[in-house]
């Protein structure tokens, strides 16, 4: 292949070679020519020159055939010599002489012979014999040609331009006018039509594409679109908004120009029943084994649950945190493998909530997250082993740690991010046990401001203070010669006063216990520990109950108010300043099964939670008894002497503990 290319090349250029050869011979000839027409008139030419001048004659200015070539054509005179009358050249009007025409004409025939003769001479030398020619007398004609238009001018003003022109106007007839009317409805009918005709078949093509592309699913993708996790929290989420929107009791077509009218508010000795929470999926066959607030938010609330025993997929225990504007179902649920006995919100982390279970276990969940918890003790002998039935955060918002106890006597600390082994181990343990050293743990309580010194009841009936560290006078652990002594059955719960108000009665505490009993009590000054073994009494105690009284809760905001519930379905709000004998609001809760926690809300204290057996949360608003006068603190004051002066008797304590209440 490359051979022939190579042939093909070598033919092109030895084609190249002869064209360029061929273009030098040939510029080389015209060199030539132009070399010998520059070098004058040959001697031939010459004596051709002098045989035409001795023919014709010699002209008589004396010009040279070269000078006048045109006179010295033979036959032809000179142009000095001919003379034609008349004028000739063209006049003003346009007109042409003969006499110009045919000298013109002569001009151009000699000019015509010259240049003949001339290269005919240059090639050859040609004798022949030459006649002169005649010229025949010419008669001036005049003859107009044309005739030179004058050049319009143009101007253009204002008039010319505004110029109205009148025109007659057409009168139509009617039947013209009747036509075109006609004509006009019958265009603008049928362009309607088009116009008709193209909209619908738009629409049809429209439909068709949509058609096209919406089409009906199959099972299968709608299975897998109703199943995908986007989908679910989607759908949560938003008709969570929908359920809290319909749920908010307002009347929008309320008229305010009316007179308002009085509603079923609570006011003073009366309490409102706002809402009861249950789900059927979640809480049925349920019991509520502790309840919290929320510490920012103030219309969500927990509750924590122990076994379903007809559901033996759902999980063990779970949370659930309602929503006081969505009845209908919980804000979150979450997840625990065991039942869970105690539940708190964290009061530094909104988001976060800490759950104690029957296995021991101390779970956190988040809600951001899911139903799982997001961290975890292990089950090992570093944390509890036993029933977590109490758990308390105590310190501030830079050091806080999670107190829980459970009923092996152990009190451990965690801190809130690490929850894989407790911060701190407390074994409490009293010698003069007969059996086991143990303490079984049922209920555990800070005083305000404190972090180290709290308070426990038992399943003995007895309570005891006990330290997390050694202080002065103190070492860590149970202190077992103060023991407060006065419950027949285990403690079930434990609270102390809250620290408000200008009046400190933060060591005061109140416990409930099976003995269908509430007691209050006055805390032993920790600067003076007993050496010996010593009996506390309690300073008062309330028989109003039927039942067990499963929790007791002092009151946030007011100095003499706390709250009981029992196991006859009892919710009773006791104020101290107005009767200790009985309280001064008692309601039956739902159906008179039993109640196991009470918490009231932690911002002002107007509304209570409270929750039993049958699953059920339910929420009371006590009114304007949450509002505590000035003047309440000062007859608190009043109401503990007299209980500490008198009241010890009265109120069925043996003399044993008054002589005590009156040494104090």
């Amino acid at each position: 292949m490359s051979e022939k290319r190579r042939q093909e090349i070598e033919a092109k250029r030895a084609k190249l070679a002869e064209l360029r050869k061929a273009r030098a011979d040939r510029q080389k000839a015209e060199a030539d020519r132009r070399t010998s027409d520059s070098g004058g008139p040959s001697v031939a030419r010459r004596d051709v020159d002098d045989l035409v001048s001795s023919l014709i004659g010699t002209n008589s200015r004396g010009d040279s055939a070269v000078d006048s070539p045109v006179s010295s054509v033979p036959g032809t005179p000179a142009l000095g010599q001919i003379n034609l009358p008349g004028p000739s050249a063209l006049s003003i009007s346009g007109r042409l002489s003969r006499q110009s025409d045919i000298t013109s004409d002569t001009r151009l025939s000699l000019g015509t012979t010259l240049i003949q003769s001339q290269n005919g001479a240059t090639e050859s030398l040609i004798e022949r014999e030459m006649t002169p020619r005649v010229v025949p007398d010419l008669i001036d004609i005049e003859q107009e040609l044309f005739e030179l238009p004058q050049k319009e001018r143009v101007i253009y003003n204002k008039e010319v331009q505004t110029m109205e022109v009148e025109t007659e106007p057409v009168v139509a007839s009617e039947d013209e006018i009747r036509e075109r009317l006609l004509r006009e409805r019958e265009a603008a009918e049928a362009e309607r039509i088009a116009h008709e005709q193209e909209l619908e078949a738009e629409s049809k093509q429209l439909d068709e594409e949509i058609a096209q592309e919406i089409r009906e699913m199959t099972e299968e993708e709608k299975l897998s679109i109703f199943s995908a996790p986007e989908f679910l929290d989607f759908v949560e989420q938003s008709t969570k908004i929908i359920q809290r929107a319909l749920n908010d009791n307002y009347d929008y077509i309320r008229d305010y120009t009316i007179g308002a009218e009085s509603g079923p508010e609570a006011s003073e000795g009366r309490i409102k029943s706002i809402c009861a929470f249950y789900d059927e999926r979640w809480t049925k066959n349920r019991s509520i084994t502790d309840i919290d607030w929320s510490p920012k938010y103030p219309e969500l609330s927990c509750a924590s649950y122990n076994k379903n025993p007809a559901a033996l997929n759902e999980p063990d225990g779970i949370v659930a945190v309602w929503n006081l504007h969505l009845l209908e179902r919980p804000e979150f649920v979450f997840h625990s493998q065991s039942d869970v006995l105690s539940v708190t919100f964290s009061p530094f982390h909104s988001n976060l909530v800490f759950g104690g279970t029957y296995s021991g276990q101390i779970l956190l969940w988040d809600t951001r997250s899911k139903h799982l918890p997001v961290l975890k003790t292990p089950l090992s002998a570093a944390g509890h082993t036993h029933p977590v039935y109490a758990m308390q955060m105590v310190g501030t918002q830079n050091a806080h740690n999670l107190i829980t106890s459970s009923t092996d006597g152990t009190v451990c600390s965690w801190l809130v991010d690490m929850l894989a082994q407790p911060q701190e181990t407390l074994e409490l343990v009293h010698a003069g046990h007969n059996k086991t050293s143990e303490v079984a743990i049922t209920a555990l309580d800070f005083p305000d401001n404190e972090t180290t010194t709290f308070w426990v009841g038992t399943e003995e009936g007895n309570v005891y203070q006990a330290n997390r560290y050694d202080r002065a006078g103190a070492k860590a652990g149970l202190n077992s010669y103060d023991v407060y002594k006065g419950h027949a059955g285990p403690v079930m719960g434990v609270h102390f006063h809250p620290l408000v108000g200008p009046v400190d009665f933060s060591d005061l505490f109140l416990t409930c216990a099976v003995d269908w009993t509430v007691k209050l009590w006055r805390a032993k000054s920790l600067a003076k520990p007993s050496t010996v073994v010593s009996h506390v009494y309690p300073l008062y105690s309330f028989d109003e109950a039927d039942d067990y009284v499963y929790d007791v809760k002092w009151h946030p905001t007011h100095p003499a108010l706390f709250g009981t519930v029992d196991g006859a379905g009892k919710f009773d709000v006791w104020n101290l300043n107005h009767d200790t004998e009985v309280p001064v609001v008692s309601t039956t809760v739902g159906s008179g099964r039993a109640l196991n926690k009470l918490r009231w809300e932690r911002k002002d204290g107007r509304r209570a939670a409270v929750g039993g057996s049958d699953g059920r949360l339910y929420i009371y608003d006590i009114g304007d008894m949450a509002l505590p006068r000035e003047s309440e603190w000062t007859d608190m004051q009043r109401t503990v002497a007299n209980v500490v002066g008198g009241g010890a008797h009265a109120n069925g304590i043996g003399d044993d503990s008054a002589r005590v209440v009156a040494g104090r």
